[in-house]
């Protein structure tokens, strides 16, 4: 892949991306940080596609607008700030929760059509059928939580409780005609699925084995599928469609089959993909070439036979290769080559053609999960659309560009064998709402191991675990997923004062026993509540917070760091002008805890730093 360039300022926000030499993604943001304008394309195009965001007061995504209208939404929210409307041009989805936050219904209004479609769940969170159908299913209660039947299939678990097979659901008073389907599951010893059949009167339709790496992470997948042979009969492929995929920590970012490559940038510490770059099998082969050394060492010596260059050399080459191709030779390198009886011109003419690939590029336009809605070109052409119901079914596409866009709700990718969506952890059944396995990490994820968030329209579970990781960082404000938070979670307040003071109460003291700096960030959740994130250590000189992000769905308003232990020469117990300028730099407020008890503040706001005295620890106290 050609290399990727960022580009970001203060602590990490990113400013744009280019790709080679081309600019991709540019950002303007506002004096949060917070993205208020996104623009993907060459400069050289006056129509490239521009993303306008707005925000309610409180923080909230409000308004996303755009130069293809028909994309455009607008959000709104309740009291408690749930999200209970988006609107676009086409069509509006209202939304209604219960008391604990589960989703319980959506209603779509659009020209000629005004349908509410209801969500039931019994007490532990399994989805039942619609009570105004079938009345009788709302007393229905599964009692280990394996669903063992719905509308539409039956289902079948083996004793680690992992779904093992789903048929076809004959309703009562139809003849059994055995055309019925029938999906079989079959797992490792760490739960994972490796094969996959679909069968049908008697015959098998579609089969998938499945590969993964040490970590957990797929990356292989083989798949039959029927097809039409020489006779003229259906029969399974004897040879199978191979995929390999590439990651980078828990994110897909490379998709190989023997027809292309896809490769997928997501945004900084987020799930949401941002661009899309696809090259065709016979572009790849074009970026395959030998380097200078690889050349000479191949070609080898007059004789013929080839030989091995010492590393030295191969290193002077390496760098020779690069200024020839940058037509920018350095005056080492020509006094190198002259010694050798050798001109630039020479040497350029033993390069091997260096062409660069032809990529198609797209970019994601996402909803406020970070389900793609739509691909689109640099030329701001619509190349995919689609539409997905809350639990990300698909519901409808356009794809006059014939792409594979495989990429559903953050973290999962469809499986067109199967149906599922791979979760990393494990996969998720869309039809259902629920993953097929257990959670790996037990009731830490919840009191239902088969659970996906029961706001979907809010939550998400990148990851195939559970809404642990949110209600540990902080980040989620509603159901069961802010409850656990109380538990587990950061403690929050009305203010981000308070919020400092707490977190450098907790510090302030370890910081003068060892005499190492701490420090973190204060983040608001879109209730408006304030929390710490956890501290980091720095050293007995200096602390370094450019690494930290606030955690998704709550924006970052301010910093905190302690000063250690008193030290002759250093004013410990006041903010240095390194602080204070990071501060404005950063554009948030900056805590501090002193040696002596005193708790600082910069608000750059009134352009102040003021002290408080005797309000933390002022000694080093064992504990």
């Amino acid at each position: 892949m050609c290399k990727l360039g960022k580009k970001s300022y203060g602590s990490g926000y990113l400013a744009g991306m280019k790709l080679g030499d081309m600019p991709l993604v540019e950002y303007t943001r506002d004096r949060l940080h917070r993205e208020v304008l996104r623009r993907f394309g060459p400069d050289t195009l006056p129509e490239s596609y521009e993303l306008t965001t707005t925000y309610t007061p409180g923080g909230q995504l409000e308004q996303q607008h755009l130069n293809h209208p028909q994309l455009n939404r607008e959000y709104g929210y309740d009291e408690g700030g749930r999200l209970v409307r988006i609107s676009g041009p086409q069509q509006t989805r209202a939304y209604r929760y219960s008391d604990s936050g589960r989703l319980t219904g959506v209603r779509t209004t659009r020209p000629g059509l005004d349908i509410t479609l209801p969500y039931a769940t019994d007490p532990a969170g399994n989805r039942l059928p619609d009570p105004e159908f079938y009345p009788e299913s709302s007393s229905r209660v599964w009692g280990d939580n394996r669903i063992t039947e719905d509308m539409q299939y039956l289902y079948c678990y083996d004793k680690y409780g992992r779904l093992t097979e789903k048929t076809d659901r004959i309703p009562e008073g139809v003849i059994r005609m055995n055309d019925e389907r029938t999906h079989r599951y079959e797992y490792d010893s760490q739960h994972r699925l490796v094969h996959y059949v679909r069968t049908q009167h008697g015959e098998t339709q579609a089969e998938g084995r499945y590969v993964y790496d040490p970590l957990g992470r797929r990356v292989g997948k083989r798949v039959w599928k029927r097809e039409r042979s020489l006779a003229g009969y259906m029969a399974l492929a004897k040879k199978a469609e191979v995929t390999w995929y590439g990651w980078e920590g828990d994110r897909l970012t490379t998709i190989q089959t023997a027809q292309s490559r896809i490769q997928t940038v997501y945004g900084p510490g987020s799930f949401t993909p941002l661009v899309r770059i696809e090259t065709d099998a016979a572009e790849q082969a074009k970026a395959h070439h030998r380097s200078l050394a690889e050349k000479l060492e191949q070609e080898g010596s007059e004789d013929g036979q080839a030989v091995q260059l010492p590393a030295a050399l191969r290193a002077m080459l390496d760098r020779l290769e690069g200024e020839l191709r940058r037509n920018a030779v350095s005056e080492e390198s020509r006094a190198w080559l002259a010694g050798c009886g050798l001109t630039p011109e020479q040497m350029a003419g033993q390069l091997e053609p260096h062409d660069e690939p032809e990529r198609a590029l797209h970019l994601y336009h996402c909803d406020q999960r970070g389900l793609p809605l739509a691909l689109i070109t640099p030329d701001n052409q619509v190349a995919w659309r689609a539409e997905y119901d809350e639990w990300g079914n698909l519901s409808g596409e356009e794809n006059p560009a014939h792409l594979e866009q495989v990429i559903r709700l953050p973290g999962q990718q469809y499986d067109e064998e199967s149906g599922l969506y791979y979760n990393r952890h494990r996969y998720y059944n869309p039809g259902q709402g629920r993953y097929i396995t257990q959670d790996p990490i037990g009731l830490r994820g919840g009191w239902n191991l088969y659970n996906y968030p029961l706001n979907p329209v809010s939550e998400i579970d990148p990851l195939g675990l559970s809404m642990w990781d949110d209600a540990k960082s902080g980040s989620c404000t509603d159901g069961f997923c802010n409850a656990l938070s109380f538990i587990i979670g950061p403690s929050k307040f009305d203010s981000e004062e308070d919020a400092a003071l707490d977190a450098l109460k907790n510090i302030n003291n370890q910081s003068i026993c060892s005499g190492t700096e701490y420090g973190g960030l204060i983040c608001k959740d879109v209730k408006n509540k304030y929390f710490a994130t956890t501290p980091i250590s720095g050293t007995n000189d200096g602390l370094t917070l450019s690494a930290l992000a606030c955690p998704q769905n709550t924006t970052n308003s301010a910093d905190y760091h302690t000063h250690g232990m008193e030290e002759a020469g250093y004013e410990n117990n006041k903010f240095s002008p390194l602080d204070i300028s990071d501060n404005y730099k950063n554009y948030r407020n900056g805590y501090l805890g002193t040696p002596d008890g005193t708790f600082g503040k910069v608000d750059i706001s009134y352009k102040t730093v003021t002290y408080q005295k005797n309000k933390l620890t002022d000694h080093c106290e064992i504990r």
